[in-house]
């Protein structure tokens, strides 16, 4: 097998399986919720492995509108999510050392995929819990899907959709696995 890949383009290559991994332990995304009763605000921050944040606030303050509860039990994805970046890491791995630039076209094929997945997953369960509302709870709202990122008013609230730390990581993971495409363009 033809090794086409340059040594600068294998250390980016290893850059980016290094920051995959790290982003298992910083938050990807999160949403703040600002009202006159809140006005230092809200948190939903999420994490691949775990939600964080004001949780119980939230589902006290849900539970009024017919909201289902936010929790880890209800996002099975938390649980496999890990495995998913591992294995990613890994792959990105196996294409340093075989330095093939068709292996990395697959890789990064697979990495969008996986990202416009993702994007998916997000929007579904932002309608799932927003459109899914309980017709008998006590405040009685239109159906709404939040954003994923931007700003969305409910009710009194206001809150602020983002990506934090791990989506930005992922991003630079993205600019280092195009990089050596860039990089050995004439091979």
């Amino acid at each position: 097998m033809k090794k086409n890949l340059s040594l600068g383009s294998v250390i980016s290559l290893g850059s980016a399986a290094v920051i995959t991994i790290l982003t298992l332990f910083v938050p990807w995304w999160g949403m703040k919720f600002y009202a006159p009763q809140y006005q230092e605000g809200l948190d939903i921050i999420v994490y691949p492995t775990t939600l964080a944040g004001d949780i119980d606030i939230v589902n006290a303050l849900n539970h009024y509108i017919g909201m289902s509860l936010f929790s880890n039990e209800s996002f099975p994805e938390l649980q496999f999510i890990p495995y998913i970046i591992i294995g990613m890491a890994i792959l990105i791995i196996i294409v340093a050392i075989l330095r093939n630039k068709s292996l990395l076209f697959g890789l990064i094929t697979l990495f969008v995929l996986g990202g416009i997945a993702g994007i998916w997953d997000m929007y579904r369960w932002l309608k799932e819990f927003g459109t899914n509302l309980d017709p008998m709870a006590p405040i009685e709202l239109e159906p709404f899907i939040p954003p994923i990122i931007g700003e969305n008013t409910i009710a009194n609230f206001v809150t602020h959709s983002y990506f934090t730390y791990g989506g930005y990581m992922l991003l630079i993971v993205f600019i280092l696995l195009v990089f050596p495409l860039w990089r050995d363009r004439a091979k």
